[in-house]
């Protein structure tokens, strides 16, 4: 029997998001709502809850050992970050056999260090953390899911860098601003 509408991923499937490499990922606030600051002059100033936003995701190397972090940024309404997952030493890879759990995530079946987790992870801490702030318990921060891009080389990678660094200066040419 199915509880309702099921859920469509924007993942790629059968992808094993826990596997080395950097993912470049973007998550927006609930209605494209500037909680995390503004830009003045081609500048980002944080609100409070941007600076929570911004530290909390200096600390997802604390939780993930496995991960470093690469260029990133708070938004007034969003966020973009690269995060560079490392070989794990010690440990054994997951061979795809029968009978094995399969490497890549699925729907209530979380991966350990894998994106998703990581995302979830970070989403949750944020939301309990701006809502304690706000005294809005049970508030949402976060749209549902989060855009990701595997980055494929290291010219794409340079390129995502440069697009994150230089999102404040492009603000006022933001085709989809908020309260439009």
């Amino acid at each position: 029997m199915h509880g309702g509408p099921r859920r469509r991923s924007i993942r790629l499937q059968r992808f094993d998001y826990a596997r080395p490499g950097a993912y470049f990922i973007t998550i927006c606030t609930e209605g494209r709502a500037c909680l995390f600051g503004e830009v003045v002059d081609g500048e980002m100033r944080r609100y409070e809850c941007g600076l929570l936003v911004h530290d909390i995701w200096e600390t997802i190397p604390d939780h993930h050992p496995n991960v470093e972090l690469d260029a990133f940024i708070v938004m007034p309404n969003h966020i973009h970050g690269i995060l560079i997952i490392m070989q794990r030493r010690g440990t054994t890879r997951r061979a795809p056999t029968a009978g094995n759990t399969p490497p890549y995530e699925q729907f209530q079946k979380p991966v350990a260090g894998s994106i998703p987790t990581i995302i979830r992870s970070f989403k949750s801490a944020v939301t309990k953390q701006i809502n304690e702030l706000r005294h809005t318990p049970g508030g949402v921060v976060w749209q549902r899911n989060y855009y990701e891009h595997v980055v494929r080389s290291e010219r794409d990678l340079n390129r995502i860098r440069a697009y994150i660094q230089n999102n404040p200066a492009r603000w006022a040419e933001d085709r989809n601003p908020p309260g439009r």
